[in-house]
């Protein structure tokens, strides 16, 4: 079955035998390339004490791969024609359950609790692209007792999120990720390890989740505020986009950037996560 999911032909069997067409909404696009899902899964980590949770499990691909490893594999699934597939692609797995519902709205906390009793628990995944931040965030954001999220995303996206604070590539989402893990780029994958093939190169980054988080602003809500704001006008100066994005007069934000050593005309990508930290207990 492992070289039947990989192949084209049996994809195309498998969908037509379940009247199944692929979604674009969905961002459905199934992995191809029967080296890349092994890949994933020893770069995770993943072993026999592990529990897994998988979003977008498609045909159950990496789904496969993750269960020959893990203790526990709970794969959410949004998209409620795929259950049969995953039946027929699944069969002789009994460590997998699947979940339906939207991963944005599912209560990922309770789930965890009711089915990874007493397991370490990780995140490994080939994400739907178009909602690849919003899920990110949800999993760092929720602070949940995860130790790991490995996922598959556009190159694109692995480059923002993986960006070092105070670098040019950074932005608010490479700041928060990086308050919450640490994140790094593993490896690419190119379009034509897909079917269909998308218009876009991919990468596989992990994130390792901090038992403590790198910097302690008095509040990280606030800090958070802050950030997003001065990202909102990346290419003026932090000054200006807090000013209009947090409600806080220009001359306030001068002077505690002063205060910090840090020049009036610094703009957000040039600081650290330290730097917004401090700004923002002062502010």
């Amino acid at each position: 079955m492992e070289n039947k999911l990989t192949d084209i032909s049996y994809i195309q069997s498998l969908c037509a035998r379940n009247g199944f067409e692929l979604s674009k909404n969905f961002g459905q696009n199934f992995i191809i390339n029967a080296g890349i899902c092994p890949k994933i899964v020893y770069e995770a980590e993943v072993d026999e004490q592990y529990g897994v949770i998988e979003i977008g499990p498609g045909i159950g691909v990496l789904t496969r791969e993750l269960a020959k490893y893990a203790k526990k594999v709970v794969a959410i699934e949004i998209d409620e024609r795929l259950p049969a597939l995953l039946a027929e692609t699944l069969e002789g797995y009994d460590n997998v359950k699947i979940i339906m519902g939207d991963v944005l709205k599912l209560d990922l906390a309770q789930i965890i609790k009711d089915e990874f009793e007493g397991m370490p628990v990780m995140v490994c995944a080939n994400l739907p692209y178009y909602i690849t931040s919003p899920i990110v965030m949800k999993l760092l954001e929720d602070r949940l007792p995860i130790e790991s999220i490995t996922v598959m995303v556009q190159k694109e996206a692995a480059e923002r999120i993986c960006a070092k604070p105070a670098t040019r590539a950074a932005g608010a989402i490479s700041l928060a990720v990086s308050y919450y893990s640490d994140p790094k780029i593993l490896f690419t994958v190119s379009p034509g390890s897909f079917f269909p093939a998308p218009k876009v190169t991919s990468a596989v980054i992990k994130l390792d989740i901090h038992k403590d988080s790198p910097v302690k602003p008095n509040n990280p809500k606030r800090m958070f505020t802050v950030i997003r704001a001065a990202f909102s006008q990346r290419r003026k100066t932090a000054v200006n986009g807090i000013s209009a994005g947090a409600g806080v007069s220009k001359e306030n934000i001068k002077i505690a950037l002063e205060s910090l050593e840090l020049s009036p005309m610094v703009r957000p990508e040039q600081m650290t996560l330290q730097d917004f930290a401090n700004l923002s207990d002062i502010i």
